[in-house]
């Protein structure tokens, strides 16, 4: 896996390439970080070409004081894709990477072909506020995460500590980025805009996720038309990680 830098306009962008398939793949990562030369997405790249960019103003793209709102990162995403001409693409999105999936989607659905959701961010329950990762303590979030908290370690980075740069500094820049979209809540409105995803749709939920309840696969499943909804046992908030097999056949045979 190869990690290249591409200009777009304003951006310089830091997208993670593997696979040679001619069935390209889009990839869009959470939250808090990229997780760079993973496992899951080397496993994807046996069937897809993919391709897995660093949101602007991650630690690898820049260009993020350009984005004021989610439409200018949807702009973005169009535009690389665009950039790209490939034709329709299958696209995968996790948590907050989930939420650009899903407005990519919905405004240039001629651009996404399949659309898969990983415990995607974007809708808000009244009555079953999401919790809140900026304010968990390390200890809560690692329990609100993964089924089995010893699977921590193992998480997947784009951190490179030979870049001269602390994992603090690096997490720092990440969440502060995310905060924009998620906080206080990761409601943008999205909601009114699932009605218009076209792309037979995915949402996948670990079991054991204590970021993405419940009651939000249903919510999601309800908001886009014909969407399908799994759970993966044995897996928290990164089923490609933890359930890693079981998300690739499970995606596999979906996008297939």
């Amino acid at each position: 896996m190869k990690a290249v830098r591409e200009t777009l306009g304003l951006f310089d962008v830091r997208v993670w390439q593997v696979g040679g398939a001619e069935r390209p793949l889009l990839y869009l990562h959470g939250f808090e970080q990229h997780p760079g030369a993973a496992s899951f997405l080397a496993k994807l790249g046996d069937r897809h070409s993919v391709r897995a960019p660093e949101h602007p103003g991650y630690w690898g793209s820049t260009g993020f004081e350009h984005v004021e709102d989610i439409f200018d990162l949807t702009l973005h995403y169009r535009r690389l894709l665009e950039r790209w001409n490939v034709g329709p693409v299958d696209v995968v999105g996790h948590d907050l990477g989930g939420m650009f999936a899903a407005e990519l989607a919905a405004i240039a659905p001629q651009l996404v072909r399949r659309l898969v959701l990983v415990s995607p961010y974007g809708l808000w329950l009244d009555d079953a506020p999401m919790p809140d990762p900026f304010v968990m303590n390390p200890a809560a979030l690692a329990k609100a995460k993964w089924h089995g908290p010893e699977n921590a370690g193992g998480e997947p980075s784009a951190f490179d500590p030979t870049e001269g740069e602390p994992i603090a500094m690096f997490r720092a820049h990440n969440l502060a980025t995310a905060t924009k979209f998620l906080w206080p809540i990761p409601d943008r409105g999205l909601k009114r805009r699932l009605q218009y995803v076209a792309a037979p749709t995915l949402i996948v939920r670990g079991a054991s996720d204590g970021l993405f309840p419940a009651l939000y696969l249903d919510a999601w499943k309800a908001a886009i038309a014909d969407a399908r909804a799994v759970t993966l046992d044995d897996a928290g908030h990164l089923p490609m990680v933890e359930a890693e097999d079981a998300f690739i056949d499970v995606v596999g045979e979906f996008l297939a």
